[in-house]
């Protein structure tokens, strides 16, 4: 079964000091273009989550998120103190009548008045993180999945239209050949020439094979065929896909060229139709 290259993945973790939310989302693209965005703190681990995630996903642009939100009391950021009592001393040296308070507003908006504690991974909350990690990615996964249902549906349904359409374009052969077979007896009558009719049969004969669309047809109707069958495969196919669609363009686009009847053309147009939609829908397979 075919995947779609659009979905969306989340998870959630409630830790004793902070609550942590994956989320993944996918667009459709020729290979793997992956933005990885994480706090700081877990930076160490971004090789290896990106291939886990490649491993996963394959191909996209994949846009992966690690957000964390405190809920503890207290914090990893401080007050420096010092730096803060030395920034009052000096500034009071310059604002010799201003207050206590004013002179506190000023200090605290110098730098380094604020510190923060480098925290270091805990083992245990990332064991628990990369198991939601892992939900977000299969989450995103049957996301793909039910996407690629709705793909295979709507396949199904334009190679089945351009199947009946060619069928009838093949059904106003007879009534083609015969109009072409008039239309030159009516210009070798205007012409009031004795002609040798063996020949001119000849030469009818050659100018029918020239115009004859069998060949498109069968090359048409295996492209179709190979088209179901590559869609029912079970491994990643988008890219071959997007191949067979186009030899299915090159036999519709001859036939057109061929078929030299206003009916013909217009079944033709209509099967172009049906392919371009299948094409701008396979852009979005894996």
């Amino acid at each position: 079964m075919i995947q779609s290259m659009t979905g969306f993945g989340k998870a959630s973790l409630q830790l004793p000091t902070k609550k942590i939310t994956v989320e993944v989302k996918s667009l459709n693209s020729k290979g793997l273009d992956l933005n990885v965005r994480m706090p700081s703190v877990y930076r160490e681990m971004e090789l290896g989550l990106r291939t886990q995630i490649s491993t996963k996903l394959e191909r996209g642009k994949i846009d992966f998120a690690i957000y964390v939100e405190s809920t503890a009391e207290q914090t990893s950021t401080k007050v420096n103190v010092p730096v803060v009592k030395n920034y009052i001393a000096q500034l009071r040296e310059v604002y010799a009548d201003a207050d206590e308070t004013e002179l506190m507003k000023m200090a605290v908006r110098m730098p380094d008045t604020l510190k923060t504690e480098r925290e270091e991974i805990d083992e245990n909350d990332w064991e628990q993180i990369q198991v939601i990690i892992d939900e977000a990615l299969q989450n995103i996964l049957n996301f793909r999945k039910d996407e690629g249902e709705s793909l295979e549906k709507e396949f199904n349904l334009r190679i089945g239209n351009i199947r009946q359409l060619m069928n009838d374009t093949l059904a106003l052969d007879p009534e083609r050949v015969q109009a072409i077979k008039d239309r030159l007896q009516n210009a070798i009558s205007e012409l009031e020439v004795n002609v040798d009719e063996n020949r001119f049969e000849q030469e009818l004969i050659y100018y029918l094979e020239k115009l004859d669309i069998t060949e498109e047809k069968v090359r048409l109707t295996s492209h179709l065929d190979y088209f179901i069958e590559t869609l029912n495969g079970s491994e990643a196919n988008g890219r071959k896909l997007g191949f067979i669609t186009q030899e299915m363009g090159r036999e519709i686009n001859t036939m057109g060229s061929k078929s030299n009847h206003a009916q013909m053309q217009k079944f033709v147009v209509m099967m172009k139709d049906e392919l371009e939609k299948i094409k701008e829908q396979v852009l979005n397979v894996l």
